[in-house]
C-alpha cells in the first residue's frame, strides 16, 4: 500500500498455573467459554491487560481506556505470564459488586430462569431488586446467583447438618416460637422492627443475642451461612415465608 511497515510487538505468552503453555486442560481458553462461565467483558479485558504488563501506579482494576493512557512497553515483562484464576475471580467480583442493582438483576435473571425459579419479572421487580441487592456482595461470577439466591427464591429449604444441629439445641425452639409470636401478620416488616424483635426475644428468653441470631438464620435459611440476615428476613417476609419456615424449624425439634 506504499505505507511504512509498522513495528510489531506482543506481550509474553500466557502460561498455565504450572508454568506450561496454556491449554484446554487449564480451563476455558475462548471468549465464549468465559462468557458461559459468568465472567463479564470488563473483567476479562482488565485481567488480560495485566497478563505480562503492570501499570506504573500499581492499580489493578481499570477500564481499557484507562489502561491505554498508562500503557508503555517499558513495563511489559519478557517472561511468560501465568494465568491466575484467583485474580480473575477477584476482578470479576469487583466488577459485579460495582454494577447498579438494575443492571445486575438483568444479568442474573436468565440464570434464575434456567434454574427453574418462579417469579414474574414485571410484577415482582421491586422484590427482585431487593433480593439482588442483598445477594450481590456474595457473587464472584454470575451463576453464583443461583445457589446464593436459592434460599430466598424457593418456598421451603432443606436444613444443612449444622443448621439442623442449631435448631435442635435446648431452648432454641422456645426462641423461635417467641420470634414467630412477634412477627407482624398484616404489616410490612422493617429492619428496625426486626432488630426490636431480636432484642426483645434475647431479653425475654435470657439468652445471648448471638444465639438468637444464629437460631434465626438456621430457621429462616436452613443454613448458618448466607447473605445479610436482616435483609434476607425482610425479603422472605414479603412472600409470607418467614413464619412458615420458622414453624417448620420448630417442628423439626419436636
Amino acid at each position: 500500500l506504499g505505507a511504512a511497515i509498522p513495528h510489531f510487538a506482543h506481550t509474553p505468552l500466557i502460561l498455565g498455573p504450572g508454568g506450561q503453555k496454556l491449554s484446554k486442560r487449564d480451563g476455558a481458553t475462548s471468549v465464549a467459554e468465559f462468557r458461559a462461565m459468568g465472567y463479564l467483558p470488563e473483567a476479562i479485558a482488565n485481567y488480560m491487560a495485566l497478563l505480562g504488563w503492570s501499570p506504573p501506579d500499581g492499580q489493578e482494576r481499570f477500564t481499557l481506556a484507562e489502561a491505554a493512557e498508562k500503557f508503555g512497553f517499558d513495563r511489559v515483562n519478557k517472561a511468560g505470564a501465568k494465568f491466575d484464576w484467583d485474580k480473575l475471580n477477584w476482578l470479576n467480583s469487583q466488577v459485579l459488586h460495582a454494577l447498579p442493582t438494575e443492571v445486575l438483576l438483568e444479568k442474573i435473571v436468565p440464570y434464575w430462569q434456567a434454574a427453574g425459579f418462579e417469579f414474574d419479572l414485571d410484577r415482582d421487580r421491586p422484590w427482585l431488586l431487593q433480593l439482588t441487592e442483598t445477594i450481590g456482595p456474595s457473587l464472584t461470577v454470575l451463576p453464583d446467583a443461583v445457589e446464593v439466591g436459592r434460599t430466598l427464591l424457593v418456598e421451603a429449604v432443606e436444613f444443612t447438618e449444622d443448621a439442623r444441629s442449631q435448631v435442635q439445641q435446648a431452648g432454641v425452639a422456645q426462641v423461635l416460637e417467641a420470634i414467630v409470636a412477634q412477627i407482624p401478620t398484616d404489616a410490612a416488616l422493617t429492619a428496625e422492627t426486626a432488630q426490636t424483635i431480636i432484642g426483645d426475644v434475647t431479653k425475654a428468653q435470657g439468652v445471648k443475642k448471638g444465639v438468637v441470631m444464629k437460631s434465626l438464620r438456621a430457621g429462616l435459611m436452613g443454613s448458618l451461612k448466607g447473605p445479610d440476615l436482616i435483609q434476607s428476613w425482610l425479603i422472605l417476609h414479603q412472600r409470607g415465608l418467614d413464619k412458615a419456615r420458622l414453624k417448620a424449624a420448630i417442628e423439626s425439634h419436636l
